[in-house]
């Protein structure tokens, strides 16, 4: 079995040895909010690698040993997946975790209430695990180890730790920032991706009967777009 110097240091047919081991890399799939590797450095004006040539070294790699359906295959699917991931939990859950302390609904030190570990977990612990296995052709990571749980710390803990905030908030006579987080929780809740929670159903497009591959298409046009937006800024 390959080693990660195989994948991400190696030389190939193609490539030189390198030791940067983020030079084949695309995402960062570290952060609280995953983002193409070059964004931050687009937005301060540098040049740097673009993650699309990234994706293209690597995948360069990846045809060493699979058939090009395949690689392509999974590249897409792992674009999707964390781009749904982002929108579904990541972008929501630290959203409602900055207005909490914008708001008075928790304080400055960290890590000295439930809902800031909650959050740490959701994004440090099984998101982490859930990305990098859909990165890495792991899907015990990616659902059971990761989604599963991911969904789990969302739902089941996070969700009830902001309303219990909400009310604590309201009975310390922080109405205004209790009616502020509320809204944004409710809006949060009421949002395609989560209105099943409170009984209603999810759009069509995520559905198990759905006839667009569960979403998939849809969430691959956008892919594509993307990577036809960064081919047109690179040239």
């Amino acid at each position: 079995a390959p080693t990660c110097a195989t994948c991400h240091m190696s030389r190939t047919k193609d490539l030189p040895v390198t030791h940067d081991i983020g030079d084949r890399i695309a995402w960062n799939l570290r952060a609280p909010v995953s983002a193409k590797v070059d964004s931050k450095a687009i937005e301060k004006g540098k040049k740097v690698k673009p993650w699309l040539q990234r994706r293209k070294d690597m995948k360069s790699v990846c045809r060493s040993c699979h058939g090009t359906n395949i690689v392509d295959a999974h590249f897409e699917q792992l674009d999707t997946f964390v781009v749904t991931f982002n929108d579904k939990f990541l972008i929501p859950a630290k959203k409602l975790f900055v207005a909490m302390a914008e708001n008075g609904l928790r304080d400055k030190t960290k890590f000295n209430e439930s809902v800031e570990w909650t959050y740490f977990y959701l994004w440090h612990h099984e998101g982490r695990r859930a990305r990098h296995g859909a990165a890495m052709f792991a899907p015990d990571y990616v659902h059971w180890e990761g989604v599963f749980e991911v969904a789990h710390r969302f739902y089941i803990e996070m969700v009830p730790e902001i309303r219990e905030a909400i009310e604590q908030a309201r009975q310390n006579g922080n109405q205004q920032g209790a009616d502020k987080v509320a809204k944004l929780l409710d809006e949060t809740l009421a949002s395609p991706m989560h209105r099943w929670f409170k009984g209603a159903k999810p759009p069509k497009a995520w559905r198990p009967s759905d006839d667009d591959n569960h979403g998939f298409n849809i969430m691959k046009e956008r892919m594509k777009a993307e990577a036809a937006a960064a081919r047109e800024q690179k040239d």
